[in-house]
């Protein structure tokens, strides 16, 4: 699909929100939104991440990733879920689909620097001899990504009537996630396979930084594929399934996919990092009652964060 055919996506500038200006912040809520409501993305300008932090964690994914698979596969570890560490590819598939994406990635968590004893809950991060600064640059990134998710909540919780700081300590030390991606050249024609099948995301709100190459599609509210490309310095935000269930169905969680190249780009890789903002796992996901009333009844079952993650991993053959 062209760039023509894009859909507008609404670009806001972080700083409108933190600045202090409460004509400006409101302002700010509001379009965010809006935007979450009737689009489900939006661009976020002004940010916490560092361009140079980005470019560095680009180069080293692109190191790390054209390792050999015998060395990468020395950092796939059975029983972690892939929560930390390599994935090889077609590991993951949608939800609902049996074909694997053409991906490879890997993940790193929340590194908890404090006494909190959720440290011991999850597996630490996964440093290779290989690639030595690839993790260590991640936890940059992740910190910064982290920072920026936590102003986007504030905002979102305004927009909902609810206290601003709500989901602070749900997310402190949370379960998130920094995912760098290749999807690697098509060596023939992949059939019913795609780079990423249309899916949406288990967490709260997912921030992606500007991918290498085109591919990024979005399910508009008319059930239309468009293109959505992350402009430079800019970052695009989503509402996962957490937040969804959370609200109630107000926020809906976007349908997206990563479709393959046309036949003379297939022998291009690209690669996106996007970071998965999660909360800590014992975060309940009950429908709050301010999305509740006679027009809009309860949707979901009760269920923590936790439950309702691994719940997840395991339809998408993760778990």
């Amino acid at each position: 699909m062209n760039s023509n055919n894009a859909e507008h996506i609404p670009i806001v500038d972080l700083q409108d929100f933190i600045s202090g200006d409460a004509p400006v912040k409101n302002a700010f809520v509001q379009k965010l939104g809006d935007a979450f409501e009737t689009i489900g993305f939006v661009a976020v300008r002004n940010h916490a991440l560092d361009p140079e932090h980005e470019k560095k964690l680009y180069e080293e994914s692109k190191k790390f990733f054209s390792l050999p698979d015998y060395v990468k596969t020395k950092y796939e570890i059975e029983g972690l879920a892939g929560q930390r560490g390599y994935t090889s590819f077609g590991r993951e598939h949608a939800k609902g689909r049996t074909e694997g994406d053409l991906k490879e990635f890997w993940h790193i968590g929340q590194e908890v620097t404090d006494s909190d004893p959720i440290k011991s809950t999850y597996p630490d991060n996964i440093f290779p001899q290989e690639a030595p600064d690839f993790t260590k640059t991640g936890i940059e990134v992740y910190k910064a990504m982290e920072l920026t998710g936590k102003h986007m909540l504030r905002a979102i919780a305004l927009y909902l009537g609810i206290d601003e700081t709500y989901f602070d300590d749900k997310i402190y030390n949370g379960n998130s996630i920094l995912r760098p991606i290749h999807y690697g050249p098509l060596s023939g024609n992949p059939k019913n396979a795609m780079r990423a099948a249309e899916h949406e995301d288990i967490n709260l709100i997912t921030l992606l930084m500007g991918a290498s190459a085109e591919g990024l599609e979005i399910l508009n509210k008319r059930g239309e594929w468009v293109p959505v490309t992350a402009l430079a310095e800019q970052i695009v935000v989503n509402v996962g399934d957490m937040l969804q269930r959370l609200t109630n169905n107000k926020l809906r969680s976007s349908t997206h996919r990563v479709v393959n190249p046309s036949k003379e780009f297939w022998n291009i890789s690209r690669y996106s990092i996007p970071f998965f903002l999660h909360p800590r796992p014992e975060m309940r996901l009950d429908c709050l009652e301010i999305c509740i009333d006679d027009k809009h009844p309860k949707s979901f079952e009760d269920i923590s964060a936790g439950e309702y993650l691994s719940q997840r991993l395991r339809e998408i053959g993760l778990k």
